[in-house]
């Protein structure tokens, strides 16, 4: 089957550019990568998908059975980066304010004085987040979407880069609260860690058998770098075929007959800035369609709500997503060339799922 990197190749699309910024970015990355490698074994995918999006300005949620390395892949991220990280132990009596923060009298100053909840860091690691009530949980909302935190009607802006790493748990329910749909929704991504394969689990064996390989951990870049990084992410090239493509696979969610709720526009909008970081991880100034088909599953699933028919008959969410892919014409190329030799009008059949390079 040809693909776009083979149609590239054939001067069908550009080849691929990679200028200084662009190279910095990827020898950045690499040196996170590794560095997460170090600690978590035989997951690439699960990597590259949390570095995509940090660098895509979002949020991470890892859901996955007990001890398969959720807690570790967060703190391992964050050692990585020379940043402020805090960790938040989600409980059942965790109220807002331990995240938040509060406004204390100062009997000294004779005003209010703000102390900074734990939300105040580069990057968050929120353990267990389905453990605490919803309204606690809720006290994310504003820090999420809008990077700021209110109180007593004074706005406080969070440091940049500024991510949230949550866990939690599928399989044991009891005493937790499911995530609302709104707090989801302002997840950019959702990630399954997995078991590992018998290699890497022994290879594991071998490196965590005498103590945590956390420990030894040192940062392999700087928050100022990865400030850079983001701005070189935003100005990949997105043409205007790969931005209607991105809109058909989020608006056939909305149609589905097995979904009784659909992906909204900021999932749209997520989709599209983890592909521009997709592309610039792999050294390219444009996005295609291939980043987007192998972004969909984890960037659009944890958003969709699968009818009860649906459910019983074994569907779930990410079925559904590569269902609309393979059913959903993608634009091939034009005669032009530059990045905007996509042409909308011209479409390729549809095709399965493709995954480019670690995802």
């Amino acid at each position: 089957m040809t693909t776009y990197d083979d149609r590239a190749s054939q001067g069908g699309v550009p080849a691929r550019t990679e200028s200084g910024a662009g190279r910095d970015l990827t020898a950045t990355a690499e040196r996170v990568r590794a560095s997460v490698e170090d600690v978590i074994e035989g997951k690439p995918e699960v990597v590259r998908l949390a570095l995509t999006v940090l660098l895509a300005e979002g949020h991470l949620l890892i859901e996955d059975v007990p001890g398969v390395g959720k807690t570790m892949l967060a703190k391992a991220l964050a050692r990585s980066i020379d940043c402020s990280v805090r960790r938040i132990q989600f409980t059942p009596d965790l109220l807002p304010s331990d995240i938040t923060g509060v406004s204390i009298w100062d009997q000294r100053g004779g005003d209010f004085e703000f102390k900074p909840g734990a939300i105040f860091a580069q990057i968050v690691i929120g353990d267990e987040i389905n453990r605490a009530s919803p309204k606690t949980q809720s006290a994310l909302l504003e820090s999420m979407e809008e990077r700021q935190v209110t109180i007593d009607g004074h706005s406080y802006e969070l440091p940049s880069p500024f991510m949230v790493v949550a866990t939690q748990n599928p399989v044991e329910m009891e005493g937790t609260y499911p995530l609302p749909e709104a707090q989801r929704d302002r997840f950019m991504a959702r990630v399954s860690v997995g078991y590992p394969s018998v290699e890497a689990e022994l290879r594991m064996l071998d490196v965590h058998g005498g103590a945590s390989p956390l420990e030894d951990l040192e940062p392999v870049a700087h928050a100022h770098e990865i400030v850079k990084l983001i701005e070189t992410v935003r100005t990949v090239h997105v043409s205007e075929a790969v931005r209607r493509y991105a809109v058909e696979l989020v608006a056939a969610t909305r149609v589905h007959p097995d979904l009784r709720l659909g992906a909204s526009p900021r999932a749209t909008l997520h989709l599209l800035r983890a592909a521009k970081a997709s592309a610039a991880l792999e050294g390219r100034e444009y996005a295609l369609p291939d980043d987007l088909q192998a972004l969909a599953p984890p960037v659009l699933a944890h958003r969709l709500l699968p009818t009860s028919e649906a459910q019983l008959n074994g569907r779930t969410a990410e079925d559904v997503v590569r269902e609309i892919i393979q059913h959903t014409a993608v634009p091939t190329t034009g005669r032009q060339s530059g990045y905007d030799g996509l042409d909308a009008s011209a479409a390729l059949p549809p095709r399965p799922l493709r995954s480019p390079r670690g995802l």
